[in-house]
């Protein structure tokens, strides 16, 4: 398949396959019957990044075979991407060809949009942005009703706001998110809406109080908190956090604490290993937590925390990277048991999958 092309009449054969590879690489867990959250079929990213190559005077997008840096291929329109996006590249890429100060030294161009039809363009460069720059910019920004970043080395120029926001249906509410330029946020919008939706029907019942560690920008911590008396929610990065407390305040959840800790040190802490500054003003001892969620980055669990899971009664478990998780659940599932297992086809037309597996302690 070429690199940006898509065949959604082959889309269920392939979706077929890598269910069939996820089936036999955990066939010795006993799972229960799998439940497959297939994607749209073309349009589904909502994110997407161009190198930009220069020809004739003219910048082109472009993308390049994983390994090859010689040898490009020129993109007039990309249906992985969202029709947003669609949408906006001949446009951009019309006015900046138009523009010699909006094209030269530019050599990636980043777009960000949403279910909500909210869009967010970075444009990155080899020179220094001046005020010139700036006015050029914000007039195209102006003209397609957008937002606008300028990045260059040490340098970022903000054209209206460096964030979208996007609107997420889960169940019969709507969730609002920040999500900003260079943090991190699921790419597949309609598959997400169907990953927070099945992890709130699946916890419903648990009740008491959750613990989430890698929150992110609240994207599970918010749905879920529907289901829990409280939640207690730890991130490490700054940005996330930031956009966690945000979004916080915008869909109005009031039962959650946000701390900034790595799952490492929360375990620790867990644990009483020693005290934390960060922790001075939570009463840890107080919580009644029945649940934890996880899902933490490719690396999975590191062995602390596995064991720190399986503490829980019902452990929650979102995993971008199978391997991972089949090692960590040799683990939990000598105390806990699988009770419901699922896939969502986040990433189309690749060997990835997505994975959520809810644990119950065995009695």
């Amino acid at each position: 398949m070429s690199i940006h092309q898509v065949f959604p009449q082959q889309y269920q054969a392939q979706l077929d396959q890598k269910v069939d590879k996820i089936k036999t690489a955990f066939d010795h867990f006993n799972l229960p019957e799998i439940e497959v959250f297939a994607s749209p079929s073309s349009h589904y990213r909502l994110r997407a990044e161009f190198k930009i190559w220069h020809e004739d005077g003219r910048a082109h997008y472009a993308m390049f075979e994983p390994g090859e840096r010689k040898r490009p291929f020129i993109i007039d329109s990309f249906p992985v991407a969202s029709h947003k996006i669609n949408e906006l590249m001949p446009l951009l890429l019309t006015a900046i060809n138009e523009q010699p100060i909006l094209r030269q030294r530019l050599f990636q161009m980043e777009f960000l949009t949403t279910l909500s039809g909210d869009a967010l363009v970075s444009l990155i460069y080899h020179k220094k942005l001046d005020d010139d720059w700036e006015d050029a910019a914000r007039a195209l920004a102006q003209s397609l009703n957008l937002a606008m970043v300028g990045r260059s080395r040490k340098q970022k120029r903000v054209i209206g706001r460096d964030f979208v926001l996007e609107e997420l249906q889960v169940g019969a509410t709507t969730f609002r998110y920040q999500q900003v330029e260079t943090g991190f946020t699921q790419p597949n919008g309609r598959v997400c809406e169907k990953m927070l939706t099945w992890a709130v029907e699946k916890s419903r019942g648990f009740s008491g109080d959750l613990l989430e560690l890698y929150c992110g920008n609240g994207n599970f911590t918010l749905p879920l908190s529907q289901n829990f008396d409280r939640v207690l929610a730890t991130e490490l990065a700054k940005s996330s956090l930031a956009s966690a407390r945000y979004n916080q305040t915008l869909n109005n959840v009031e039962n959650l604490t946000l701390v900034r800790m790595s799952s490492e040190d929360f375990s620790q802490a867990l644990d009483k290993v020693r005290p934390f500054n960060r922790l001075k003003d939570i009463d840890l001892d107080s919580y009644r937590f029945s649940t934890i969620f996880v899902d933490p980055p490719r690396a999975g669990l590191d062995d602390h925390t596995t064991a720190v899971t399986q503490r829980f009664d019902n452990i929650m478990y979102v995993s971008c990277n199978p391997e991972t998780l089949r090692h960590n659940l040799a683990s939990i599932t000598q105390s806990h048991e699988i009770t419901h297992f699922a896939v969502f086809d986040q990433f189309p037309y690749t060997p990835h999958l997505e994975c959520g597996v809810i644990l119950k302690r065995r009695r």
